[in-house]
């Protein structure tokens, strides 16, 4: 569905250009979860702005079904770190914006953010205004927000990054309870190993800038993903795969 050819990004600077990715080659099918694994600065972001039309590479190209992205395209959900919900509009209000902005029948719309709302169990905050929610409760909500219009392609970049351990783990159950619901595709951008192997279908490892890809590993584990699989064998394995190609690049260090 999505594919990445030859992908290099530089930025201009007074000091001379910026390599931040440098050639990306990438599929990812339809309804695939993959994570963007890799450490700070090395173009996990960029390459999320490259595949929705946000940012123009300055080499390759990237192609939906086939088509090429040379604009930015409005069949995306996107979800950053930061909540973005607009602080005079109730939880409901700001899931519905989205439909809004795309001009969605109001009855629909209202009918789709109550349902939304309903998966991710915050019945009877509906009404609740931003600064009377909790971090994690502000973060489902912009997740509620970005699905609305059944978006084929969502872009995740760190969504988690700013909540503490145990709501990023309730977080990342109620995340893949959504996407077993609706088999969107997903990049998901993220600094943690263990996140990404609960999360994905397939683990990209990006080295440190410029970025290219140093790795893939499918992650092969039952779904749904619940709390003890994390003590599991396999996902051991999983993790120390990934922690020693962290170690072999020098970004993890004894």
């Amino acid at each position: 569905m999505l594919k990445f050819e030859n992908i290099s990004m530089e930025y201009p600077s007074a000091s001379g250009g910026i390599l931040a990715l440098k050639d990306i080659n990438l599929e990812i099918a339809k309804g695939e979860f993959v994570s963007i694994l890799g450490p700070s600065g090395c173009g996990k972001s960029t390459l999320l702005f490259i595949a929705t039309g946000l940012t123009r590479p300055t080499q390759g190209k990237v192609s939906i079904d086939g088509k090429e992205v040379n604009k930015p395209i409005h069949e995306v959900g996107f979800v950053f770190q930061d909540h973005l919900l607009l602080e005079w509009r109730s939880a409901i209000e700001n899931i519905a914006l989205q439909g809004e902005l795309r001009d969605m029948d109001k009855k629909q719309c209202l009918q789709r953010s109550q349902e939304l709302v309903e998966l991710v169990g915050l019945n009877g905050f509906e009404d609740k205004y931003p600064y009377e929610l909790s971090g994690g409760m502000q973060q489902r909500i912009s997740i509620c927000r970005a699905l609305l219009h059944y978006p084929e392609i969502i872009m995740m970049d760190e969504p988690f990054g700013a909540l503490d351990a145990l709501t990023r783990e309730q977080m990342r159950i109620d995340l893949e309870k959504l996407w077993l619901n609706l088999k969107s595709t997903v990049m998901l951008v993220t600094h943690d190993i263990s996140e990404a192997i609960l999360l994905s279908d397939r683990v990209i490892v990006v080295s440190p800038r410029p970025g290219t890809i140093h790795s893939e590993i499918g992650i092969d584990l039952p779904r749904p993903r619940r709390l003890h699989i994390a003590e599991s064998a396999e996902f051991l394995d999983y993790k120390k795969q990934l922690t020693t190609i962290f170690m072999d690049m020098g970004i993890l260090r004894e």
